[in-house]
């Protein structure tokens, strides 16, 4: 490397300051406390926790669940990720804040909201119970609506992203050659943001893989029901059970995988997907 390239890159670097201030912020506030649970976790046990039925029921419901939510969020959070790239309307602000609101709102306070509106007595909850026999409260769907409301945000907003720096060249062409919008959408737009809907997808499943707030809340901890693994870390942990320990392992080596399968391939990739209309 020669000395010029070397000056460049060195003045690419942060001071020394920033980076003693960045390795201790990362120590503090990251590598202590999960050096803590590791140190804590009762390795004995880790096959008998994983084996024991309740525990199995409640990993069983939230790979359901989160999967369930995720299925949702892409379903409606495209779309309206779609709208708030692309269309110009008068209080679209209101909209985007709508749409993102869940990533500020405290989680338990989504899941009042959520009672007060889908439960037997709410807004839209007592005429689906008096027109349908539908009681959303206390049931596994109530949980993916609880996990679908706090997790969605994370797609909507990695895709808008991606829709606003998308070169739009490849979808005027294609627009040239006779496509419809719906072809361009099928054709061109989305395999070209096809990794950040990806990277929108893992986000979604593993915030919705961890809900805890707004899931109590609306549909309650009822083991084999609606008890998700946080839910029963909660109740692991008030009754100083060591199971509360290991399922929490369990969730931290998940969040690991998806968040380093998501970094390497997705958001440090720099490739560019060229579309095809064949």
């Amino acid at each position: 490397m020669s000395r010029a390239a070397r000056r460049r890159t060195a003045g690419n670097e942060p001071p020394v300051s920033a980076t003693v201030v960045a390795v201790v912020g990362l120590v503090v506030f990251f590598g202590v406390p999960l050096a803590g649970l590791l140190w804590r976790a009762p390795w004995g046990d880790v096959t008998s926790v994983l084996r024991d039925p309740a525990a199995r029921d409640a990993l069983r419901l939230s790979l359901v669940c989160s999967l369930s939510a995720t299925g949702l969020s892409v379903l409606f959070g495209i779309p309206i990720a779609w709208l708030l790239a692309r269309s110009r309307f008068a209080g679209m602000n209101v909209v985007r804040a709508l749409a993102t609101l869940p990533l500020v709102l405290p989680p338990v306070v989504g899941g009042v909201a959520l009672f007060y509106a889908f439960g037997r007595r709410g807004l839209v909850g007592q005429r689906l119970d008096q027109w349908f026999g539908i009681r959303l409260p206390f049931t596994i769907w109530a949980a993916i609506m609880a996990e679908t409301f706090v997790a969605m945000p994370f797609l909507i907003i990695t895709v808008e992203g991606a829709l606003r720096g998308l070169d739009t060249r490849y979808e005027e062409a294609a627009a040239t050659y006779g496509a419809g919008r719906w072809t361009i959408l099928r054709r061109v737009t989305l395999p070209m943001i096809g990794p950040s809907i990806a990277a929108g997808m893992a986000l979604t499943w593993a915030r919705a893989l961890g809900e805890f707030g707004a899931t109590i809340t609306f549909a309650g901890n009822f083991p084999g029901k609606t008890q998700t693994v946080p839910l029963a870390i909660y109740l692991a942990f008030e009754n100083n059970d060591p199971a509360g320990i290991v399922l929490s392992i369990v969730l931290l080596a998940i969040s690991i995988v998806v968040l380093a399968v998501v970094g390497s391939r997705v958001f440090g990739a720099r490739r560019s997907t060229r579309p095809t209309l064949i």
